[in-house]
Formats: C-alpha cells, structure tokens, sequence
C-alpha cells in the first residue's frame, strides 16, 4: 500500500478508523417521513393474522402502518442494518427487529423460524437521518467525514474507496451508479487532488471535483456522484438483487411484494424482477412462447406520490412504486 495512505489511517478523521459519536434525536425529531405510506401498505392487501416483512425499518413509518392491521395473531419482522434504527422500535409483541442487511432475508427469518410470509414491503435508497446526520457524509452540503455506511460499524468507508480505488474503477463507480456522463474527469480530479493530500471529508471531495463540476448542474451533478459512492460502499445494487430473489422463495402464493425505488437503477431491477422473475429486460419463455414469470402485476404502471406529498415531503418526489403477487 503506498505510504501515504497508510500514514493517512492515522488521522482521526480517516473512516476506517471512525466511530461516529451520534447525538440522540430529541423527541419532536423526526428520523424519517414515510413515504407512500397507505399506497406502499395498502398494495400488500394486509391478512390481519398474516406474517409479514419490512425490509428496511428506519424510522418505523411503514412498520406501524403495517402493525395497525394486524391481529393478534399477526407476525412483522423489520430488517434494517443500521444500530441507529433499533431506537426506533415500537414495544409490540407482534413485532421483531433484525439487525440484518436485508440481503440475509431469507437465512434470517428461516433461522427464526420463519419459512414462508404473505407479504414484503421495501422503501429502498436512504432516510432522512442520514441525509440529516452530518456525521454520515452522505450529503454533499456542508462537512462531514467521508463516511456513507449504512452500518458504521462494517466495510469500507466512501472515503477509503476515493483515497484507494485507481482511475479506472472511479471512473466504474461513477459511470455504473451514478450515471454520470463523463465519469472519467471526476476520477482524474479525484486522483489529482488525493496526491496532494488525502481526501477525508465531504467538502474535500467536492473541492476535488470542482474543476469537472458544471456550473448550471452542480447539484444535479454532485447528487449522482456522491450516490455513486453510497451505492458502492454499500453494496445496493447487489444487496437488491439478492433480497428481490429470496422474496420469490420466501413468499406463498398469493403473496405480495410492494417496492419503492428512487432512482432509475434500482427501479428497474424491480420492474423486471416483477414482470419477468428475472433482472433481465425480457422474460423467459416456455417451448410454446409463453412467459414463464412468477408474478402477476398488482401495479402495471410505477405509482408516483401525489402533489401533495411532495409538497409536504420534497424527497418524495423521486419515489416509484410497484407491487406483485407470487403465482
């Protein structure tokens, strides 16, 4: 490993070293405002007695809404990486908590006992804590360690990857993940600028990419650069694949799969996924020309929010929403 980099491990701010320090959110904060909330609830076609799993937990929106229409006898199991989540947990003997990636759907819940469920709710991408952390990094606004983990605790930090990674797999990241139309230039500022010093903060990167930043779009510009990052430091696109397949295996019949994606990439492995069972574009067919999915359509077309959601909650505008049901 080249000497600099070593030395920079260091350095208090190096995020393989950094264990955030989070203040605790007083209790009008708002962790995370649900979104979709009815829709993405109301798709699962609730059995009051059934069993039925959040994939991702954050702040508990969606696992209330689903928990007001159980039964006694209903089951929910929430899943969420992040040890920030479980202060949100509700006192309920109907819920469980998993501090799981939700790529271990399927071992985790068959480890509880669990072999089949009659439905899976997931609101992907990234909730308003972290955004509103600073100490995450994951926004380009102001300063903060370059850190993007979802679980801090595990696996490389967004500032390992800009310090270490070479030009060709920057310049990867950011063309697969971001979507960026010269991904190159943002690799070759980023390279530049890490030689003279190690690139540790947010504020950092962003002055390392300036020259390559236009001016109209910055923000437009910074947003997929830095989900590029997040994207890779956590492992998204695959951790998504994986929970999309064990879904198929860990649902009954008749059981429903409702997704809320929000950028273009995740949402469309899940309308594939939902209208082929598989990620490609087209779907399998038998000997006679038939189609071999698994699922049958509950949403033919992605449900966007309504005007007024947005207005209420502007990082909704981006939100999709689909939802199947196992044959």
């Amino acid at each position: 490993m080249d000497t600099k980099i070593e030395n920079m491990r260091e350095n208090p701010l190096f995020l393989s070293n950094f264990t955030p320090k989070y203040a605790k959110m007083n209790e009008t904060a708002t962790y995370h405002t649900p979104v979709l909330l009815s829709e993405s609830v109301d798709l699962l076609a609730i059995d009051p007695d059934g069993t039925y799993v959040d994939l991702t937990f954050g702040g508990g929106g969606h696992t209330r809404h689903i928990l007001s229409k159980l039964s006694e006898r209903g089951r929910l199991f929430s899943f969420d990486q992040d040890p920030d989540a479980k202060a949100n947990c509700p006192d309920d003997p109907r819920f469980h908590f998993v501090e799981s990636n939700f790529r271990f759907l399927r071992g985790a819940l068959r480890y509880r006992g669990v072999e089949q469920v009659d439905g899976i709710l997931a609101d992907l991408g990234v909730s308003s804590h972290h955004f509103d952390c600073t100490e995450r990094g994951f926004s380009f606004r102001g300063e903060a360690p370059l850190d993007m983990r979802m679980n801090y605790r595990n696996g490389r930090s967004a500032a390992d990857i800009v310090n270490e990674a070479d030009a060709e797999t920057l310049t990867r990241i950011f063309g697969e993940w971001g979507e960026i139309d010269t991904p190159y230039k943002a690799a070759n500022c980023i390279v530049r600028a890490r030689a003279a010093a190690p690139i540790l903060t947010t504020a950092q990167l962003v002055e390392a990419v300036a020259p390559c930043t236009p001016r109209k779009d910055e923000s437009k510009f910074l947003t997929k650069l830095f989900q590029a990052l997040r994207i890779e430091v956590n492992g998204e696109m695959e951790a998504l694949k994986m929970a999309l397949e064990q879904s198929l295996k860990m649902l009954r019949p008749g059981g429903r799969l409702s997704v809320i994606s929000y950028h273009s990439l995740e949402d469309r492995l899940v309308k594939n996924f939902m209208r082929n069972g598989t990620f490609a574009a087209q779907a399998e067919k038998d000997f006679f020309g038939r189609s071999t999915t698994p699922w049958q359509l509950v949403t033919r077309k992605a449900v966007a929010p309504s005007a007024e959601e947005i207005a209420r909650n502007p990082r909704s505008r981006s939100a999709r929403l689909r939802a199947a049901e196992k044959l």
